[in-house]
């Protein structure tokens, strides 16, 4: 892929870049009777039907289901990368018609430039802000220190394990400032231990930054370890079928998913989809 693609791609997320985002975020997503209808020559395909979501400042909130039920999608149209056919989503009582700065996206492919080193790929966003100089390197320092890859600023995306390009890639989400952290199975094609240390970097990060996180998955466990609040959504059409209050603390480990109460919780996960007729 040529360099026009990608950051034809990534001008995207920093849509309205003149836009001033608040230090004081009060991010509030309402997804509200949200339908998505797609059509073919010979049929219409209902992919999600009436889904209704609220995501209050600060929440980390994880929407999990098989493959094909639509969380991909949902969350593209939160991100504004695409639209419902009926229903609407909002963000502080305002629609979202399209992608914003105040909205960073995190795939599970990297989409780090690859002629780009480390600090430049961080900076990216950055210096479409037009922001100076002194005032992006000391935004980079402090995201190359949160996501612990200060000694591989010069790197190239080529020289580093996938852990450490998905770190990036959250690293240049969050060097813009968004007051929602939108997540695509961003570690789904990582090894299991890898997996582990994200998921607690990912939550040392949320508890730093105080960003609103939406993370899509269709790993129980990394819903259950990660979220405050879990739905549960079924394909064919997709739909919300189910709500999970998660109340561990902020500052949990890896060592929960050992306790009883975590193992409860992921049984009755593992129960609601049962009953859904999703296992």
């Amino acid at each position: 892929m040529g360099r026009r693609w990608w950051r034809l791609m990534l001008n995207l997320a920093f849509k309205d870049k003149t836009e001033k985002i608040s230090i004081n975020k009060t991010a509030s997503i309402v997804i509200e009777n949200v339908n998505k209808v797609y059509e073919t020559k010979k049929s219409k395909v209902l992919a999600i039907e009436d889904v209704n979501i609220r995501v209050n400042k600060g929440d980390f909130v994880s929407i999990i289901g098989p493959s094909g039920c639509g969380k991909s999608t949902l969350l593209r149209m939160v991100a504004g990368l695409d639209t419902p056919t009926s229903g609407r989503i909002t963000m502080n009582d305002k629609e979202v018609t399209g992608p914003g700065a105040e909205r960073g996206m995190v795939f599970q492919s990297y989409t780090l430039f690859p002629w780009m080193t480390v600090r430049e790929n961080i900076r990216f966003g950055l210096k479409i802000k037009k922001l100076s100089k002194d005032k992006s390197n000391k935004i980079v320092d402090k995201y190359l220190e949160l996501i612990e890859l200060t000694k591989f600023g010069d790197r190239l995306p080529k020289e580093l394990s996938g852990g450490m390009k998905q770190r990036v890639a959250i690293a240049r989400a969050l060097a813009n400032n968004p007051e929602v952290i939108l997540m695509d199975e961003p570690f789904g094609a990582l090894d299991p231990q890898t997996k582990v240390k994200m998921q607690e970097l990912l939550l040392k990060i949320w508890r730093v930054e105080g960003s609103t996180v939406i993370f899509i998955t269709h790993d129980i466990e990394e819903s259950i370890f990660l979220s405050e609040k879990v739905y549960l959504m079924s394909p064919h059409p997709g739909k919300i079928q189910n709500k999970l209050e998660i109340d561990f603390p902020k500052n949990r480990t890896a060592d929960i998913r050992d306790t009883e109460k975590f193992i409860s919780i992921k049984r009755k996960v593992l129960s609601l989809f049962k009953d859904d007729g999703m296992l």
